[in-house]
């Protein structure tokens, strides 16, 4: 058997492993949700894009959900290829707003080609992607996590060192907010009672396009019901708006009137750290 201190000096050579690639890394953000299809992506593209254009060329977000890596797609630059630089690191390929990306799709052969790998070999190659890639100077970096509080999850907030906090995605739905306070409760856990900037809560209502009468299609108050539970903040409430699901679709993801406010919320958080 594995003794203790062997795992835990491996993991923390993962850390000064990590820590190195990201020295010029200024702010470390999560983004974590409890399930799939509560929008965590969308949200995390956003949140890029709303960084960018507050620093342009200094933000940047990592892709780590590897069953799902839809980040490339969002942004507009699925197909494009990782350029190597003579010192056979690699650079994150550039989207919108100068926003630096690092996503599996880079590396597939199309896009619906599926990443069937066991944890280990899953967790090598996250471990490369955290290590290998050239950031350069960002005042930001988000990462895309995989949903839920399994083995991905929990390995990759065990690698990253030096988090500044943790976003929390949810949907106003019962279930939704269930299993998303079982993710807000491990980052706690695992990052300290601080470690958690707030909620987002996504597809919050729906406005009718003909009439503008909203419609609670997911329930009401789910996201302020879970932070008041948690004693935590709500960031903002991301409406159901059909402009960002077809603009996420084509590539076009951006949405600032709605993720503008969240950023300037965030920065003044991160300011307190």
């Amino acid at each position: 058997m594995l003794k203790e201190t062997t795992v835990q000096s491996s993991l923390k050579t993962q850390q000064d492993e990590i820590a190195a690639a990201m020295k010029n890394v200024k702010k470390k953000i999560v983004v974590l949700s409890g399930k799939g299809g509560v929008g965590k992506s969308t949200v995390a593209s956003n949140l890029a894009l709303a960084f960018g254009k507050k620093f342009p060329g200094k933000v940047g977000i990592a892709d780590l959900d590897f069953s799902g890596p839809n980040i490339a797609k969002m942004l507009g630059i699925e197909g494009k290829k990782v350029e190597v630089q003579e010192s056979g690191k690699p650079l994150p390929v550039e989207g919108p707003m100068g926003v630096k990306v690092i996503s599996m799709a880079f590396f597939l052969e199309t896009a619906s080609t599926p990443v069937v790998w066991r944890g280990p070999i899953k967790m090598k190659a996250l471990n490369q992607f955290l290590t290998d890639f050239d950031w350069g100077p960002l005042e930001v970096l988000i990462f895309d996590m995989p949903p839920g509080t399994g083995d991905e999850a929990i390995s990759i907030m065990q690698m990253l060192p030096d988090l500044d906090g943790v976003v929390i995605v949810t949907t106003p739905q019962e279930v939704s907010t269930l299993d998303t306070g079982k993710s807000l409760v491990m980052s706690r856990k695992m990052l300290g009672d601080e470690s958690v900037l707030g909620i987002i809560e996504n597809m919050s209502v729906f406005k009718c396009p003909s009439c503008e009468t909203e419609h609670a299609l997911f329930g009401e108050g789910g996201g302020e019901r879970m932070a008041q539970e948690f004693n935590t903040e709500i960031l903002g409430q991301i409406p159901f708006d059909l402009n960002i699901r077809v603009k996420g679709d084509k590539g076009l993801s951006e949405a600032f009137e709605y993720f503008s406010p969240i950023v300037t919320k965030l920065l003044n958080k991160l300011k307190k750290k």
